[in-house]
This record gives C-alpha cells, sequence and structure tokens, in this order.
C-alpha cells in the first residue's frame, strides 16, 4: 500500500474533479492533475499539472507514478462516444493505481439504478438501470469490485451542482452568464430529489480518505445531499437573487425531443428523465456511521454560490 500523501486528479477542472482536489489541498495533500495543456492560463498554482490525455494509458501511468490516490473524475469531451471511451479511460486509471498500489476514487451517479430500487436507495440496492449511460455506469463499478488486486472507493450523489460545475441539471434550469429571469424545473410538483452540491462532495471524499487504512477493499457510500422539491429550490433561487416574484416554469421536455438528434447534451439529458418522475433519495446511514456527519452547505447558499459560478449574479 502507497502510503504517500500524494493524489492524481484525472478531471481535475471540472466539477467533482476539482472540488475533491481542493479539499484535498486543504488537507496538507500533494495534488497533481492531468490536462491536455499543462501550461495553458488559469489553472491553480497549488496543483501540479502534468501533460497528458486520460485515454491515453501511457500518459496517466506516468502521472500516477507514486501517488497513493487516483480520482477518476473525468468524462468523454462533450459527452461524445461514452459507449466507445468511458471503460477504456476508466480502465487506463485501474491499471495505474494498481501499478502504484493507490485507491482509485470514482464520484458516483444514481444512473446506475432503475424505477425499481426507488424511492430511497441503499448501497447493494439490485441495479438494473434503464438507460445506456446507466448500464455503463454499472460496468465501471463492475470493473472496479473485480479488479482484486485494487482498492476503490466509490461516492454515489444526486445531481451534481456547484459553482464550478460543468454540463449539470443545475445549469439547464437557468441560462449560464445571464441574469436569471426564471427556475425552468423538470420534474413533477411536489416530487423530492436528490443534490449533491459538489464542495460538499468534495469534503467527503477527502474525509473518508483520511481512514484510508479503515475502507473496504471496494467500498462505497451514499451522499444523501440536499433533498428538495421545486418549492424549496424556489425558495432559494428567489433568495438567492433578491427577486421573491421569480416565476417557476415547467422545463421545455418537447425541445429536448425535436434538438437530441442534433445536441449531444440535451440527448443526454433526456435519457435521464424517468429520475424526474418519482421521488428520489439517497440513504446515507452508512456514510454518516463512518464519518459522525455529512458535510452540509445550506441550500440558499449552496444554491447562491452555484449562480455566481455560473455567472447569473452579481
Amino acid at each position: 500500500m502507497n502510503t504517500s500523501k500524494t493524489a492524481l486528479i484525472l478531471g481535475a477542472t471540472g466539477g467533482a474533479g476539482g472540488e475533491i482536489a481542493a479539499a484535498l489541498l486543504r488537507r496538507g495533500w500533494t495534488v497533481r492533475a492531468l490536462v491536455r495543456d499543462a501550461a495553458r492560463p488559469g489553472l491553480l498554482p497549488s496543483i501540479d499539472w502534468r501533460d497528458g490525455d486520460a485515454m491515453n494509458a501511457d500518459d496517466v501511468a506516468r502521472a500516477a507514478a507514486g501517488v497513493s490516490v487516483i480520482v477518476h473524475a473525468v468524462n468523454p469531451p462533450g459527452y461524445r462516444d461514452w459507449d466507445r471511451l468511458v471503460l477504456p479511460m476508466l480502465d487506463n486509471s485501474v491499471a495505474a493505481a494498481r501499478a502504484n498500489g493507490a485507491r482509485l476514487v470514482l464520484p458516483g451517479t444514481v444512473y446506475n439504478y432503475g424505477p425499481d430500487a426507488f424511492p430511497t436507495l441503499a448501497e447493494d440496492d439490485p441495479q438494473q438501470p434503464l438507460t445506456r449511460k446507466g448500464a455503463i455506469r454499472v460496468a465501471m463499478e463492475w470493473r472496479l469490485a473485480e479488479a482484486a488486486d485494487v482498492r476503490s472507493l466509490v461516492l454515489r450523489c444526486g445531481d451534481f451542482f456547484g459553482p464550478h460545475a460543468g454540463n449539470n441539471w443545475f445549469a439547464a434550469m437557468v441560462k449560464p452568464g445571464r441574469r436569471v429571469r426564471s427556475l425552468l424545473y423538470p420534474g413533477r410538483r411536489g416530487l423530492p430529489h436528490a443534490w449533491a452540491y459538489l464542495p460538499d462532495v468534495g469534503e467527503t471524499v477527502a474525509r473518508l480518505l483520511e481512514r484510508e487504512g479503515e475502507l473496504e477493499r471496494f467500498a462505497r457510500f451514499h451522499f444523501a445531499g440536499h433533498l428538495v422539491d421545486e418549492a424549496d429550490l424556489l425558495a432559494a433561487m428567489r433568495g438567492a437573487t433578491g427577486n421573491s416574484a421569480l416565476p417557476l416554469r415547467a422545463f421545455p421536455w418537447w425541445l429536448t425531443r425535436l434538438a437530441a438528434p442534433f445536441v449531444v447534451m440535451l440527448r443526454e439529458l433526456r435519457e435521464m428523465r424517468y429520475l424526474w418522475r418519482v421521488p428520489l433519495q439517497l440513504d446515507n446511514r452508512r456514510l454518516r456511521a463512518w464519518l459522525g456527519d455529512e458535510p452540509h452547505t445550506p441550500l440558499q447558499q449552496a444554491v447562491e454560490t452555484t449562480l455566481h459560478g455560473l455567472g447569473c449574479v452579481e
């Protein structure tokens, strides 16, 4: 087992990877990150940036030399070619973790579950996804479970949001870069939905890694996050924008149907529609038993910080 406090982050310029990197830095870790252009402006100077591509096994192996943790928080560019690229990318990280005796961390989702497991999801519930992306998520976790000589950690979460998040449902409900004029809500009224504020997710991963020696070989935890309906989210957004009359509007699902053949992001969002038709929450009792509590930023503060990050409020 590698006991150094050095982590390699794949996807450090994204939401989950960036927040995990920030949390590890706060705890005194040395953080490396793989990026296609390590000389590009705007990269955080406290991170050791390495040139390379997560889709290239040799690049990942070189960047991972001597690390004790590898965070696999990377997706194919533009969400394209998921079925062709996701598993080979993960295989590169698994090989690097094996070579260095490192723990591999995978920020997980609820896509691996189908309606048979709803409304409350436990770590060991059966995974029978309805979608292509869900099947890939199941295959990713299966890869980790079957890698008997690699230690891994999966933290499953609801829909991500945060100040540096990339493509996600929160950004689809407003218009990034513009003042918020309404909340386009995709779910049924009155149904609670699970959201994961990414700075809290990063903090959770960092706390779990501080107890690395106690974790199972294939460790899985559920992150409860914010369980809210459209009224809760609208109230938080009204408070964050200072607009007490901010209207709630129905998300234009008809538009995703028309544009899905041409816009990859809308096609991906449409595939996940079933998650908005039922109440959904993650059972975090196991996580709380380990950590004592779950990092939790108040909803309005989290929404306001996210809107700042999206350029929607001054």
